[in-house]
């Protein structure tokens, strides 16, 4: 799959029904339900979490591509996105979002049963087997995270238990927050860590929470 054409100062750039790469980066983010009302889309039987809300805009194979400066830092892959006008929302079904490292290579991949992105924002909720794997090999796996764009952080929310596997190391967590190639990240509460020893059993163990 071509890479969507970037577009200056973080601005993203969305692909919909085959429009050709050349076309995508010249329209605006305010043309978005236009597009997608362009493409002759048909109604999807998935319902929103609103009783009784129906979605402007529905569209399949969506992708959404986030830059900087002309540099990838993200892009969203779903098999069935809607655009919610009055909540300013788009709701994502079966999702991959792929993070970019400053040489512009892929670091990690997150996937999801489904997701929210905010419009303006850019910032993503996403819930259902929520799994972060790295290129390293480092795997975070939980039920809901947020990503929050400008800041460029994933964060859970503080009920909700965050497992983390490293070369056969396992932390277990609450309150968990990292940035998208888990190169740092840290346990806010009730920690708990398996140690892989060198005969290959695993030694339980409490540790603090900044890794």
């Amino acid at each position: 799959m071509s890479r969507a054409p970037s577009i200056p100062r973080g601005r993203s750039s969305p692909r919909f029904c085959g429009l050709p790469p050349g076309a995508v980066g010249l329209v605006a983010l305010a043309l978005l339900p236009f597009i997608l009302a362009g493409c002759g889309t048909e109604r999807s039987s998935v319902p929103s979490r609103a009783a009784g809300e129906l979605p402007d805009q529905e569209v399949s194979d969506f992708v959404l591509t986030e830059t900087d400066q002309g540099a990838p830092q993200w892009k969203l892959y779903a098999r069935y996105a809607a655009t919610y006008n009055v909540r300013n929302v788009i709701v994502a079904r079966t999702i991959r979002v792929d993070f970019f490292d400053e040489q512009d290579a892929k670091s990690s991949e997150l996937t999801a049963r489904e997701g929210e992105i905010q419009l303006q924002t850019r910032d993503m909720t996403a819930r259902g087997n929520v799994v972060l794997q790295t290129r390293e090999g480092t795997r975070m796996s939980t039920q809901e995270i947020r990503f929050l764009n400008r800041q460029q952080k994933i964060v859970s929310p503080l009920e909700q238990m965050v497992r983390v596997e490293r070369g056969g190391d396992v932390l277990t967590g609450y309150g968990f927050e990292s940035d998208p190639g888990l190169k740092r990240y840290e346990f806010k509460r009730k920690v708990e860590a398996t140690v892989q020893t060198r005969s290959g059993g695993g030694v339980p163990a409490r540790k603090g929470g900044a890794r």
